[in-house]
């Protein structure tokens, strides 16, 4: 069955980021997301000149074979033009960028991926995950050394084992190729999305029967709704019947960071490079200590980087249970001083139709009650006039014990005793 596509591609900084460093394509044949590396400075160049180095090759091909070589071909330019920026511009050191991407060829897809960003697929009512996150964690769940669930917790989930960028010639770019059909619907989004909002709700999302716009952008605002604490950037593409027709008229697509163009200028005799039109630019060249952003996948490093960090996660447990015991103590203090407090008041009060003198106060909390009989009097209720019985069984707050004994002297002078 001949096949064509609807797509459509949103971006949004997020509620907390200062600059948007995710970029999104939605094309003819060619869909993708690139998420600049967070923490490293130039992490939205670094996406914006792979979306619009990548574009490129948004055309149709003959055969899987072709389309997946020029993508993984184009990829690896990408990355070569990261590294020369890089050394042209040393403020850039260290730029990077994930990619997850797919390119049609009739009836078949192909992907190519590299990082966290994420491609799903929604078929035959269910949605799967497609590509495979090159994150530090993902390698201690696939090596049985952590659970899928203790990833989603883990203090450096965000560390990334492979990238585009700063980093190395070749990387390699996971590359496959599927079939694809009439129903499918195809999302592809930066850690943004899939980070934040639960699965079960992007899921409803995916498989409902709204359109890929109205999909996009309720996804979108779904991260909006749960925080958005980095840039989101979404990319839904509907794989429909060629017979079917529809008001979509295919385009190229830029959104996020790539949605503006990169240039190198002249200034006062040294080439500076920037985004014409950024949310930020003063984001562009401020430097970010985060070198945990990257990974190298070597076994040494591997080793060396669980080592230090199962070190930062005993620290870490230590440091929460010092603040967990300072916690308690400070609470347990209070109640003592509190306690303490209560136990240097006085009122009298009656109790077995006598006038008594009670240490504390009157109050309760709960079953623990704050006072108890501290001294009998001579004096009988009975033996009050109205007025002074009603004080008393009201209590007749005291200042100290000797101010409760006047006051018991007092009763006693104006009673019928």
């Amino acid at each position: 069955m001949a096949i064509k596509t609807v797509s459509f591609a949103a971006s949004d900084i997020g509620r907390i980021r200062a600059s948007n460093q995710d970029s999104g394509y939605a094309g003819y044949n060619l869909f993708f997301v690139a998420d600049g590396m967070g923490g490293h400075a130039g992490g939205d160049i670094a996406s914006a000149l792979t979306t619009q180095k990548v574009a490129n090759v948004d055309r149709v091909y003959d055969s899987t074979e072709e389309a997946s070589k020029a993508l993984i071909d184009v990829i690896w330019e990408a990355n070569t033009l990261l590294g020369s920026t890089a050394q042209q511009h040393p403020e850039l050191s260290g730029l990077g960028t994930t990619f997850s991407g797919i390119v049609f060829t009739r009836d078949r897809v192909t992907i190519g991926h590299i990082g966290d960003s994420r491609i799903y697929l929604a078929r035959d009512g269910e949605v799967s995950q497609v590509t495979s996150d090159h994150t530090f964690v993902q390698r201690l769940v696939d090596t049985g050394r952590i659970t899928a669930e203790e990833a989603l917790v883990h203090p450096r989930r965000s560390v990334l084992m492979r990238v585009l960028g700063d980093v190395e010639e070749f990387p390699d770019v996971d590359s496959f190729s599927m079939d694809a059909k009439a129903g499918d619907r195809w999302l592809l989004c930066s850690d943004g999305l899939s980070g934040v909002v639960p699965p079960q709700i992007a899921e409803r999302i995916l498989l409902s029967k709204m359109d890929s716009k109205e999909a996009t952008e309720l996804l979108v605002g779904e991260a909006l709704e749960f925080g958005a604490p980095d840039n989101v950037t979404v990319v839904v593409v509907d794989v429909i019947d060629s017979a079917l027709q529809t008001d979509f008229e295919p385009s190229a697509r830029f959104v996020g960071s790539a949605a503006n163009e990169v240039v190198i200028e002249e200034r006062k005799g040294s080439r500076t490079l920037k985004i014409l039109n950024p949310l930020n630019l003063f984001e562009l060249l401020r430097k970010v200590d985060d070198a945990e952003s990257y990974l190298p996948g070597s076994d040494d490093y591997l080793e060396k980087f669980l080592r230090e960090t199962k070190r930062r996660i005993w620290w870490r447990r230590i440091r929460q249970l010092i603040t967990l015991l300072a916690m308690i103590a400070l609470v347990v203090g209070g109640i003592l001083w509190a306690y303490d407090f209560t136990q240097h008041r006085y009122y009298i009060g009656a109790q077995n139709d006598k006038v008594v003198i009670f240490k504390g106060v009157k109050e309760a909390l709960g079953p623990l009650r704050l006072s108890s009989p501290y001294k009998d009097t001579d004096l009988v209720l009975a033996d009050l006039n109205s007025y002074q019985l009603n004080l008393v069984e009201r209590t007749i707050s005291a200042e100290s014990l000797q101010d409760a004994e006047r006051i018991v002297k007092l009763l006693e002078a104006g009673s019928n005793k």
